[in-house]
């Protein structure tokens, strides 16, 4: 199997976008495939985008020889103006979307609203600063995350786990291929791509803190250890977090403010978002490794709530419950229209609940609540609680879109 045969599932919202704006903005990591995807689209039947109506050109901005293409953007663009082009890092040449505003505006003004560029981009809150200003009410933007459960073989569970959802290493013939893609994939972020989107961080320490967050995978930010550990102020371990969210590798996830009458935690819980990643950060290069480490609970943790939050329907909202007295919920998602469901985690084959959660769920009282679990099989618990294995949990809420 190659990357090319994994069908990826945001691929058919990515043409319903473009059948409705001008551009569209696919973001995510590097190494994610986004270019792998965006090709595939733009080689598909022209007749699935408005606007398309002979195969898309691809430009990598990187690649000198494309940039100079666009030396005279407006004349090159114009002399394509029938096909949809594909703007690879275009966050290299952040004066073009100058030029794209005005090409867009023209050719709005002649009857042909959408599907004339989609633009990829690495990081997010800098694309999105850099195209708002210019294109804004003109792109749409939508995020390619890493493999989920959904997209491979039921049975990859565990290698999906323990390799991480990046195409080239869930991909690779080994654990250790796998091991060395992500080691190179950790040292070509540190040593080339974050230097060139504008901080001045030392590679080794940004290195240091990365691997800090991983020994404390989901658990509660605390800038001041964390500033101490490193020899800097809490503000600087601050942008470190910023730069790393920034760049879709690490998430926060804040802590829900139920009203009860009991004190709650204000910080929030702090993840890396690809499992394999951690696994590497922390020197962890296969199952053996992972289990008999003490990172594999929360690793499992954080797994579970990334895909579970990829296929939540948008615009659901996403926290944890806990108290300062260690009550608490895992997940808490609020979904649109009102309900609230509740899932706790845990990495076993039994689904056990204890009587910490069903303390927590007196506080929250969810609309619905979700043990999941390392097995397949679902079915009722104590305190109305359903078991449910992560693949099924992960199909019920992306069927709730």
């Amino acid at each position: 199997m190659n990357a090319l045969m994994i069908p990826r599932l945001l691929w058919p919202t990515v043409e319903e976008y473009l059948r409705i704006f001008p551009a569209v903005a696919l973001l995510g990591p590097r190494q994610v495939g986004k270019t792998t995807m965006a090709r595939a689209v733009a080689d598909a039947e022209p007749e699935a985008i408005s606007g398309a109506r002979r195969p898309g050109l691809y430009l990598d901005l990187e690649n000198p020889s494309h940039r100079e293409r666009l030396s005279d953007a407006r004349g090159y663009l114009g002399s394509v103006r029938d096909r949809l082009v594909v703007l690879d890092e275009i966050h290299r040449v952040p004066e073009l979307f100058q030029e794209l505003r005005g090409i867009i505006d023209e050719r709005i003004y002649d009857g042909e609203p959408a599907g004339h560029f989609l633009v990829l981009g690495s990081a997010s809150m800098d694309l999105m600063r850099q195209s708002g200003e210019s294109l804004a009410g003109r792109i749409g933007y939508l995020a390619l995350d890493p493999l989920d459960v959904r997209e491979v073989g039921g049975g990859e569970l565990t290698r999906l786990w323990i390799r991480g959802g990046f195409p080239r290493s869930f991909l690779a013939p080994t654990d250790t291929a796998s091991a060395h893609w992500r080691e190179n994939f950790i040292r070509t972020y540190l040593e080339r791509d974050i230097p060139m989107l504008g901080p001045r961080i030392p590679a080794e320490t940004l290195r240091r803190f990365w691997t800090m967050l991983a020994h404390s995978q989901g658990g509660l930010w605390n800038a001041a250890a964390l500033a101490r550990s490193l020899a800097v102020d809490g503000k600087t371990v601050v942008r470190y977090l910023d730069l790393l969210a920034d760049l879709l590798l690490v998430r926060r996830l804040s802590p829900y403010h139920a009203n009860v009458r009991k004190r709650l935690v204000k910080s929030p819980r702090v993840y890396i978002r690809d499992s394999g990643i951690v696994h590497t950060l922390l020197g962890l290069d296969d199952r053996d490794a992972v289990m008999g480490h003490p990172v594999a609970g929360t690793s499992w943790e954080g797994f579970v709530i990334e895909t579970l939050l990829r296929a939540a329907p948008g615009r659901t909202g996403a926290s944890f419950y806990r108290t300062a007295t260690g009550i608490e919920i895992d997940l808490v998602l609020e979904l649109p229209g009102g309900r609230v469901w509740a899932i706790e985690v845990k990495r076993g084959l039994v689904a056990a609940s204890g009587r910490r959660l069903r303390i927590a769920l007196d506080d929250v009282r969810p609309d619905k609540t979700f043990l999941v679990y390392g097995g397949k099989e679902r079915y009722p618990t104590k305190g109305g609680i359903e078991a449910i294995g992560l693949r099924e949990m992960a199909e019920e809420l992306a069927g709730l879109s």
